[in-house]
C-alpha cells in the first residue's frame, strides 16, 4: 500500500531536517563555517540531501534562527505574559528573552551579518506573538505608553535585547548584569516614564486670550 511508504518518506525527511539544523547549530556554536558542505558532513548526510531542504546557505541560516526563536517563543509563553501587572509581565519576558539570547549567542553572532533585516524579521515572528499580546494588554490597561506605535515598542525591545548581547560579547557589560539593565531600560521605554499612567498622544495647548 502506498500510504505507509509516504509516511516513511515523510519521517525520513523530518529526521534529516532536524539533523541538518542540529548540525548547523553545532557548527555555529564552535564558531565554524556553516556551509552546505560542512553541514552535510557534520550531519552525516549528502550535500544533495541538504540541498533538497535548503537551496542556499542563507536559507539554512534563516531556518536555524527561526527554530531557535520558536523555542524562545515557547519559553516566552511559559513566562505567562497574560498574568499580573503588565510591567511585571514585561520583566519576566525580558528575563526569558535574555536567557534564550545568551543560550543562542553563537547563532545570533554568526547570523547577524549574514541575514537581511527582512529575513531576521521573518525568523522572529514567533517571538513577536507573545510580546504583541502583552503590548496590547498593557496599553489597554494604561500601563504602557500610547504616544508611539505598539509595533515600535516591540521593535525597540528586540533591538535592545540584541544590542545588550553585543555589549556583553564585546566585554562592555557583564552577562549577570544584563537582565537587570534591560528591565530597567525597557520599563522606561514601555511606560514612557509615566509610572503606568497612560500618556496622552497629544496634549491640549492653553488657549490664548484675545486682546
Amino acid at each position: 500500500m502506498p500510504e505507509p511508504t509516504i509516511d516513511h518518506r515523510r519521517a525520513v525527511a523530518e529526521r534529516n531536517l532536524e539533523a541538518i539544523l542540529d548540525a548547523a547549530e553545532r557548527l555555529l556554536e564552535r564558531r565554524a563555517q556553516a556551509s552546505i558542505t560542512a553541514v552535510a558532513t557534520e550531519a552525516g548526510l549528502s550535500r544533495v540531501t541538504v540541498y533538497a531542504h535548503y537551496k542556499t546557505r542563507v536559507q539554512l541560516l534563516e531556518a536555524v534562527v527561526a527554530r531557535a526563536v520558536e523555542r524562545a517563543a515557547v519559553a516566552l509563553e511559559e513566562a505567562d505574559p497574560e498574568s499580573g501587572p503588565p510591567l511585571e509581565a514585561l520583566d519576566r519576558m525580558i528575563a526569558v528573552a535574555w536567557r534564550d539570547l545568551d543560550r543562542n549567542a553563537a547563532i545570533a553572532q554568526a547570523t547577524a551579518d549574514q541575514l537581511t533585516p527582512a529575513a531576521m524579521a521573518r525568523s522572529h515572528q514567533a517571538a513577536f506573538r507573545s510580546l504583541h499580546k502583552l503590548v496590547a494588554r498593557g496599553r489597554d490597561a494604561g500601563a504602557f505608553r500610547t504616544d508611539v506605535p505598539g509595533e515600535w515598542l516591540i521593535t525597540s525591545c528586540f533591538a535592545l535585547v540584541h544590542a545588550c548581547g553585543d555589549e556583553v560579547r564585546a566585554g562592555k557589560l557583564k552577562a549577570a548584569d544584563a537582565p537587570g539593565i534591560l528591565q530597567a531600560t525597557l520599563r522606561d521605554v514601555f511606560a514612557g516614564g509615566t509610572d503606568g499612567v497612560r500618556p496622552q498622544a497629544a496634549r491640549r495647548r492653553p488657549r490664548r486670550e484675545a486682546g
